[in-house]
């Protein structure tokens, strides 16, 4: 590998021009597949498969209009009094105006809903007074009957009398014929009172059944009380829109339609507002903190390198490289659904290996060409050397990123995949691209002063003696910086994982506002309601569904934490039912978490009716649970090859070791810094944090491959050059010390540019953007100059000689990959360049 990185190195500095055509051409096509392809990102994140994604597909299947995004638009008055009159119209014809927008299923006009709402609990009350006055009419009517049978009874006990003293009479029969007459009379009359009571029973029971079916009604509508779209106080109220689209196929430009019908036509007195599921866009890939981070790392490249010139080179290329990578993925968002913050990612990653990559070959160079190298002898050996360990270190990286996949969850999967063609890319143009430049920049690459001192015969000189760190020095190292870690990462112990809610939003953002409306007029679990679905048994008929819905709707609202519940459809064939369920707090709360759970683990309701459950707070945990399920399954991938690779790079067994362990230190901690700043809100007002909230939900998964790539790579640029000292003969404790002096300087800087890189994305305007650059940020800092630059090095002290042991058989089956490229530099003698040229 070595070797034809060398070769590749010289043939790139000679063919310069064209290799610099090569990559333009390669970022037309790239552009061209872009404009081409690129057909929108998608803001909202999903596992197939899980519990509430089945809801979402059944939903879909029996109840369309349920199962597709929906969002809300809210609206408050600017001077805290009710809405006027022409104020709520202007609000209706809004909403009446938006029915025909594209991918727009359904608008709920708030003030219908409430006069629906009143007209409902009014003709509750109407009929309770209809019953009440039904029931004393037939009161009435049944003691108007009880007095009738009473005097027949009466009526008839004098004529059984009259009857018996007729059979004495002188002329019975003549008597008796009278008395039958009466009798049949009587009769008669009896047999109206008892017609009268089957007619008053069975109206009896109809009115039963009517004040059943009322108070069903009344119930239902109880249980809904808190459920509302417009405000008790009648200052705010909430346009809900349904869309045709599932949250995952909404489209950006239906999104974006929504937000200009309402905002484009403002109302007098009236704030509007746009709730995350609609307004929650694709995040800016660039903006002014990145920029602020490029240029810090800008003035780290210029105080290490010395000049202008060397340090553009490594920023050039890598802002070429990001633009392949970035552009050239996004061609393929026709293709296959990419979340919004992939990009991003690539960007983070391509920026900052790309400055590093590219660095570690440039400072090769110079060093060689202080040196008084020939220049392109210099590039080619800068390229075999350096060179070398950039493709092992990007090898790393890429092998964690697409390790990704093996999660299961199609975003992320892609988000590694984008992440390692971004690193692959990277590290392709830091061996073509980076020797192509320096070809045509020669000496220029060192300053006036360093080329004037190399001309005259004053090559770099050598450093003062190493000497090894004492052994009670390394073992109060590792104990000091162990312990230190270990606090940081206590905070983790709590970590709570989720998805971004409005809260979290940037302050004075329309998200920001609509969450904040929504929760100080409607309460905070209107925020994030909770969707319920129960299927019924068959053969129910419609009195029977509102019987069922009524025991469904009562089991829920006998739960700890739930605020309101009203059923909102049943399927054609009466086998589903959907709820909606207001918690008592926000969907990241954890109230609402163990309802979603205490919901999804109630027994049949009657004994045969299920219920499902989704929203946002439900697919927080779907989330959570699947990738907490998958994480030691992908930490075994991603550790297992890594541990391989640097097997065979190191010739070692234990170093490996030592960089997993001191990794899951530096991962912890990070985690630990995670927690206390977005969750527990430490320093969170620095950073633009106003409101707290959980981890975001993928984000540590993301982290361990990001962050144990990086790692790798340091670990790499550093005991590499222990090894090397190691090979050539110095004691082995010597050994740390010499590799540590020779890779210190740019390990420093390069894990200084990422860092800058990765805090410019901290101040971004997306929440999930700035937990990916905090939590990149951090980690690397933590890892590479506590980790990497104290704990392993003093581990590595501590061990030896053992450092360095591999058993034999393995040691014959693993390949010599000779990462330093010490060979190639016996091979290929520096050449030095002529003073008078």
């Amino acid at each position: 590998m070595a070797e034809l990185l060398y070769r590749l190195g010289r043939l790139s500095a000679r063919r310069a021009w064209i290799v610099i055509g090569a990559w333009l051409v390669v970022l037309a096509i790239a552009v061209g597949g872009f404009l081409i392809g690129f057909k929108g990102l998608s803001s909202s994140f999903d596992i197939p498969g899980t519990a509430s994604s089945e809801v979402i597909a059944e939903l879909e299947d029996k109840l369309p209009d349920f199962g597709g995004a929906s969002g809300t638009i809210a609206f408050e008055t600017e001077n805290g009094e009710a809405f006027t009159d022409e104020q709520r119209a202007e609000i209706s014809d809004l909403a009446a105006g938006a029915v025909d927008l594209p991918d727009v299923a359904n608008v709920v006009d708030p003030f219908d809903t409430e006069a629906q709402r009143a007209e409902q609990a009014q003709t509750i009350a109407d009929g309770r007074t209809q019953i009440t006055d039904g029931t004393a009419q037939l009161q009435q009517a049944q003691d108007q009957i009880d007095a009738g049978i009473a005097q027949l009874d009466a009526a008839q006990t004098q004529l059984d009398a009259a009857r018996e003293q007729a059979s004495l009479s002188p002329a019975p029969d003549q008597a008796l014929a009278a008395i039958e007459a009466q009798q049949a009379g009587l009769d008669a009359q009896r047999q109206q009172l008892t017609d009268g009571q089957t007619q008053l029973d069975t109206s009896r029971a109809e009115l039963e059944t009517q004040s059943a079916k009322l108070e069903t009604g009344a119930r239902l509508l109880d249980l809904a009380a808190g459920i509302r779209t417009v405000s008790e106080d009648e200052t705010a109220a909430l346009v809900n829109i349904a869309f045709t689209e599932p949250r995952l196929e909404l489209s950006e430009e239906s999104k974006q339609a929504v937000i200009e019908h309402f905002e484009s036509t403002p109302i007098d007195g009236v704030e509007v507002a746009i709730s995350t599921d609609i307004a929650q866009g694709v995040p800016e890939i660039l903006g002014p903190g990145e920029v602020v981070g490029v240029a810090f790392a800008a003035i780290v490249l210029l105080v290490m390198l010395g000049s202008v010139i060397a340090a553009s080179l490594p920023i050039v290329t890598a802002i070429v490289g990001v633009a392949i990578g970035v552009v050239g993925s996004l061609a393929f968002s026709g293709v296959v659904q990419m979340a919004s913050v992939t990009p991003v990612l690539g960007v983070m990653l391509g920026l900052a290996v790309g400055i590093d990559y590219s660095l570690f070959i440039v400072n090769r160079h110079r060093k060689q060409l202080l040196q008084g190298a020939e220049v392109r002898e210099s590039i080619g050996l800068a390229n075999g050397t350096a060179g070398n360990a950039v493709v092992f270190a990007g090898a790393t990286v890429v092998v964690a990123l697409l390790a990704l996949n093996v999660t299961g969850v199609p975003f992320l999967g892609l988000m590694g995949t984008v992440g390692a063609a971004c690193v692959a890319v990277a590290v392709l143009i830091a061996v073509t691209l980076t020797p192509a430049i320096l070809g045509l920049v020669g000496r220029r690459l060192l300053s006036r002063r360093r080329r004037a001192r190399v001309e005259a015969g004053h090559n770099h000189a050598a450093g003062k003696p190493v000497r090894p760190m004492s052994t009670i020095r390394a073992v109060l190292t590792v104990i000091v910086g162990a312990a230190a870690l270990l606090a940081i990462a206590t905070p983790a112990l709590s970590m709570r994982l989720g998805l971004p809610d409005g809260s979290s939003e940037p302050q004075g953002s329309t998200t920001y506002n609509a969450y904040m409306i929504t929760s100080d007029a409607f309460g905070e679990g209107a925020t994030g309601p909770l969707l319920v679905t129960a299927d019924l048994p068959a053969g129910l008929d419609d009195d029977q569904v509102t019987e069922a819905q009524l025991a469904v709707a009562e089991a829920i609202s006998d739960e700890d934490s739930v605020s309101a519940v009203a059923p909102i459809a049943v399927s054609d064939d009466n086998r589903l039912a959907a709820f909606q369920v207001i918690p008592d707090e926000g969907p990241n709360s954890v109230s609402t978490d163990e309802l979603v759970r205490a919901l999804r683990a109630m027994p049949a309701i009657d004994g045969d009716i299920t219920l499902g459950v989704a929203g946002q707070a439900a697919i927080n945990i779907d989330i959570s649970e699947n990738l907490a399920d998958v994480l030691p399954l992908y930490l075994t991938v991603v550790v297992g090859l890594s541990l391989l690779i640097m097997i065979v790079v190191f010739r070692s067994l234990l170093v490996p070791l030592i960089a997993t362990g001191g990794f899951m230190l530096s991962l912890f901690a990070t985690f630990g810094a995670l927690t206390a700043v977005f969750q527990w809100g430490w320093g969170a007002e620095f950073i633009g944090i106003q409101n707290t909230g959980p981890v975001l939900s993928f984000l540590p998964v993301i982290l361990v491959g990001i962050l144990f790539g990086l790692a790798m790579d340091y670990q790499l640029f550093l005991a590499s050059g222990m090894r090397e000292a190691f090979v050539h003969g110095s004691p082995a404790r010597l050994a740390v010390a010499e590799g540590f002096r020779a890779g210190r300087s740019v390990v420093t800087a390069a894990a200084l540019i990422m860092i800058s890189v990765f805090s410019g994305f901290i101040f971004a305007d997306a929440t999930i953007v700035r937990g990916f650059g905090f939590g990149l940020a951090v980690g690397v800092l933590i890892d590479a100059f506590v980790v990497r630059m104290l704990i392993v090095p003093a581990l590595m002290h501590l061990v030896g000689e053992g450092a360095w042991w591999l058993p034999r058989w393995l040691d014959r089956i693993v390949p010599d990959v000779d990462v330093e490229g010490a060979a190639l530099e016996r091979k290929h003698h520096l050449v030095e360049a002529d003073p008078a040229n």
